[in-house]
């Protein structure tokens, strides 16, 4: 993964609300989840869902599809994992003691 990608990414995750869209999109898979569910699960305007989710989407995170009338949300787990990777590859030279720390992590 690109360097530049990865910052897009990083930066896009830098805000409380578009961390708790991707913390809320994980679990949900592939299947995702409609715009507003989200909407009503984080307590935010839709036009402020639709800035988040944008940001998101621009930064290759999450994936839209249209069912209907509805705009289902994902996250690009591919994507996410990627940024990840680069995290614990790239920057972190694959250190022990930093790879043994995501071990350790609970939720």
């Amino acid at each position: 993964m690109e360097q530049s990608r990865v910052l897009k990414s990083l930066s896009a995750m830098a805000h409380d609300t578009r961390l708790e869209i991707v913390r809320l999109l994980v679990p949900r898979g592939e299947e995702g989840l409609p715009a507003g569910s989200i909407a009503d699960a984080l307590g935010v305007s839709a036009s402020g869902l639709s800035f988040h989710l944008s940001q998101l989407e621009a930064a290759g995170l999450v994936t839209s599809r249209r069912v209907s009338r509805q705009v289902i949300y994902a996250t690009d787990r591919a994507a996410l994992g990627g940024v990840i990777a680069y995290l614990l590859n790239d920057c972190c030279a694959r250190d022990p003691d930093i790879c043994a720390c995501t071990d350790r992590v609970t939720p």
